[in-house]
């Protein structure tokens, strides 16, 4: 690819290095969507879900999630969300669990069978109510339209240009932003919510030090079917577990000077 390609690339895409926000970790962050219109979408798409999706009849289940998220949610700043949330288990064999803008936060029955305690449910419930807190789907949105602009623009100037090889040069170029500026950001913000969610678990009275062996049971569960790293939207367990375990004195203070300790067994 020539310099003058590269050049026009850099620009059109430079947007998305430029942070208008930051992140409650101190990252630099492009959002361009208003609070309340992510908290609509969120709202609107937990509705369908519910819908669409089986959601569990089990009082025992209910209840023990709904307890876990009760503990946590206190801790979450009004200014992302100062209502009550709003709590579903969905039957399904998923290992994972979601929380979404408007208070919403969705847990899989699957997912219970790894997160083995109620300590290391609740690092999973505060990691993705850090999703909540540091604004991540609003900048994947933001992100998103950024790059459409960009490679969107840098295909006229070739078109224009009567560059040839202009499909395949377009295609490296789709390449390249994911796996140069999409996947990283998806990294960043897994990681992100980790650091969130440890603080959130520890301010609530769970263990923190129950979020490693979670990752631990987590990567056991993958049966090691996992793509490498530099190409998967979620850092590599070994890679998460050394992140929490650097940041876990701080969290284990934390944990060490509250009085609160849930039950919800």
């Amino acid at each position: 690819m020539s310099g003058w390609i590269k050049k026009t690339l850099v620009v059109a895409l430079s947007a998305i290095a430029v942070g208008c926000a930051t992140s409650p970790t101190g990252r630099n962050q492009v959002l361009l969507f208003p609070s309340d219109q992510l908290a609509q979408m969120g709202q609107q798409a937990f509705t369908d879900m519910k819908q669409k999706q089986n959601v569990s009849r089990q009082p025992v289940k209910n209840e023990y999630v709904e307890c876990i998220a009760d503990a946590i949610t206190p801790y979450v700043p009004e200014s992302v969300y100062d209502g009550k949330w709003e709590v579903v288990v969905f039957d399904e064999d998923q290992v994972n669990a979601f929380a979404l803008p408007g208070g919403k936060i969705g847990v899989y029955t699957g997912l219970m069978k790894v997160a083995q305690t109620q300590d290391q449910l609740a690092a999973v419930i505060g990691h993705e109510i850090g999703h909540v807190i540091a604004q991540h789907g609003n900048e994947r949105m933001s992100q998103g339209a950024l790059v459409n602009i960009g490679t969107q623009a840098v295909g006229q100037i070739l078109a224009a240009n009567e560059v040839p090889q202009t499909g395949p040069i377009m295609a490296a170029i789709g390449l390249g932003v994911q796996v140069g500026v999409q996947l990283p950001y998806s990294r960043a913000h897994e990681s992100e919510a980790d650091l969130i969610g440890l603080q959130l678990m520890a301010q609530a009275g769970f263990n923190p030090r129950e979020s490693v062996d979670l990752w631990r049971n987590m990567e056991a569960a993958s049966g090691g079917q996992r793509p490498p790293e530099i190409m998967s939207t979620h850092p590599a367990p070994q890679s998460r577990i050394q992140s929490l375990q650097k940041n876990m004195p701080e969290a284990v203070s934390v944990y060490e000077k509250t009085s609160n300790r849930p039950d919800c067994r």
